[in-house]
């Protein structure tokens, strides 16, 4: 078998194996793969088939992410696998995440070669996105060790779909995670993604309280879907009560792409909205995406208003001092990860 063996399944009594990663608990003859398509029953056995294996790599700012609280500034080597555990109707990756050609859009590269590369290239952090890390956890795993030893920070952009035992192999490695709370009902989960929304918000509650994680939020706003206000209001509270009014949170607009090319681009006016019901609830650090907005993009002190990081788009206008996480004028502690404290060369 080609591939690297494969954490968190188990073998049934009818000779198949059970995959244990996420809610799928996708039941393997030998040979099948499981919905992601990535994690395959071989001999009994469940391997990973794309370990050491990246749909590309790119060095972006840490605000494409998006993280607006961890490192601001900072540049992140960012990569991702093919295959996905999620089948959202609206994929902004399908390209990658649905392709069956892992050949064509594979790079080799090992764990030590690719915290070297960011090293090298000057990168505060190594982001495994465009696919759900948890789908390539052994790799994801062993690339966060190696970085760490190279005293490079780690970012997960997930949509938080697993079990809570993956869970913690996974974000105990992590030192920022972006997690896409996709929508704040269950039919939504069921209809456009085929899944769960409990499991998202149980990993979510797990990352803020067992884990020492930087957490942030995107939601994407996809018109006549997710986009009631009260609805928006509804998943505000719940950010409130179970993870902090401090926890961080994205807005980011939809264009139409994958199987819903005919839902039209999410207007500027429902990411303001959105931004102001969160901001009145209690939530200082709320933002907007995928449009011009620099009030959107602005981190501003909770308590005085005053701008402390103003951007527009990925651009930073003016930001706090290096380290610094105090606002200059009423003396505020802000939020986030602003100092890198890793052990390394």
């Amino acid at each position: 078998m080609t591939g690297h063996p494969a954490l968190f399944w188990h073998p049934l009594d009818d000779g198949r194996i059970q995959c244990d990663l996420c809610p799928r608990d996708c039941k393997l003859h030998d040979g099948q793969r499981g919905l992601c398509f990535v994690r395959q029953n071989s001999g009994n056995a469940m391997w990973l088939t794309t370990y050491g294996m990246s749909s590309g790599f790119a060095i972006d700012p840490i605000e494409k992410k998006p993280l607006n609280h961890f490192y601001p500034g900072s540049t992140v080597l960012s990569f991702g696998a093919t295959g996905c555990n999620l089948a959202c109707k609206f994929c902004q990756n399908w390209d990658i995440s649905k392709t069956r050609d892992f050949a064509r859009l594979s790079q080799a590269a090992t764990p030590d070669q690719i915290a070297a590369t960011a090293k090298r290239h000057g990168c505060q952090s190594v982001a495994f996105t465009y696919t759900d890390p948890a789908t390539f956890l052994e790799f994801v795993i062993d690339c966060a060790d190696a970085c760490h030893a190279l005293g490079i920070a780690t970012v997960a952009v997930s949509a938080g779909y697993l079990y809570p035992q993956p869970a913690d192999a996974l974000f105990s490695r992590i030192d920022g995670a972006n997690i896409d709370l996709k929508a704040f009902n269950h039919n939504f989960y069921h209809k456009l993604c085929a899944g769960k929304l409990t499991p998202v918000l149980d990993t979510l509650e797990r990352i803020r309280h067992h884990h020492a994680t930087w957490l942030e939020i995107t939601t994407l706003l996809i018109p006549g879907h997710n986009d009631n206000p009260d609805e928006i209001a509804a998943m505000c509270d719940w950010i409130i009560d179970h993870l902090g009014g401090d926890t961080p949170l994205h807005f980011t607009a939809f264009h139409p792409d994958w199987r819903m090319r005919d839902t039209p681009p999410t207007p500027a006016a429902t990411l303001t909205q959105a931004r102001a019901i969160a901001i009145d609830l209690g939530m200082p650090f709320v933002y907007t995406g995928n449009i011009r907005d620099p009030e959107g993009g602005t981190t501003y002190c909770p308590r005085c208003a005053t701008p402390l990081i103003e951007r527009e788009f990925y651009t930073i206008r003016s930001h706090l001092p290096d380290g610094d996480n105090r606002c200059p004028q009423c003396h505020t502690p802000i939020a986030g990860r602003f100092t890198v404290h890793l052990d390394g060369d």
